[in-house]
């Protein structure tokens, strides 16, 4: 058995800045704020983080009951804005996502900084959550790593034993090439979000691509082979 597991923003996805957009209004509705501050990274970090960070930045206590409603409000914004901004899904995912569903042998799941319930938000808006079994999420974790941990171990109680070299994380930024070395698995590159090939190839994954459109390589290792 071969476990496959997808980041969202940038790999599966561009949402056209719909998540930030959600984010950031339910910061500025929830508390009161005229204007929201711009510095705070989004990139390939959990929801939980940039929540924190958030509340930090605009002197607003980051405890779990001020988390607890700027994610709600969140959730409330997030189809609004995928109606309104121009997301689109990304090269070759849909294709990949079709061959993979005809592959006893490889099981599907994400390793995501998105909150659960705004992982599923956005698939669906774009019609493709029915397509994965499994994930780690960024509900409770600050760092990318434990999130890993977290899918790893949504992956092994799905299929009782996995071996690490047989799981695959496919993303858009450093931050996903590391969280999979963390947990021993192995990794595909794809330059699709804010990071480009060169700085993709420092970090040295496993496999390196412009994109998904041919995915044919990545196929090849979850064959059953690999």
């Amino acid at each position: 058995m071969h476990i496959c597991l997808f980041d969202i923003d940038g790999t599966l996805l561009s949402s056209g800045g719909a998540g930030k957009a959600a984010m950031e209004s339910a910061l500025a509705a929830e508390f009161g704020l005229a204007q929201v501050q711009q510095g705070i990274p989004y990139s390939g970090r959990t929801d939980r983080a940039i929540g924190r960070d958030l509340l930090r930045f605009h002197d607003i206590d980051p405890s779990p009951a001020n988390w607890r409603r700027l994610q709600d409000a969140y959730l409330g914004n997030l189809p609004a804005c995928l109606k309104r901004h121009n997301g689109k899904v990304l090269p070759g995912i849909a294709v990949l996502l079709e061959h993979l569903a005809g592959r006893e042998q490889v099981v599907v799941g994400l390793l995501t900084g998105n909150i659960r319930a705004g992982a599923k938000l956005k698939l669906g808006h774009f019609d493709l959550f029915h397509h994965f079994k499994l994930g780690g999420f960024g509900d409770e974790h600050f760092e990318r790593d434990d999130v890993a941990r977290e899918a790893l171990a949504a992956a092994r109680a799905y299929c009782d034993a996995v071996a690490c070299e047989r799981i695959w994380v496919v993303g858009d930024t450093p931050l996903d090439i590391r969280c999979a070395r963390a947990i021993g698995a192995r990794v595909a590159a794809v330059a699709t979000g804010l990071h480009s090939l060169e700085q993709l190839e420092a970090e040295r994954p496993d496999m390196l691509l412009a994109d998904l459109s041919d995915a044919s390589r990545l196929l090849e290792m979850l064959s059953g082979q690999g």
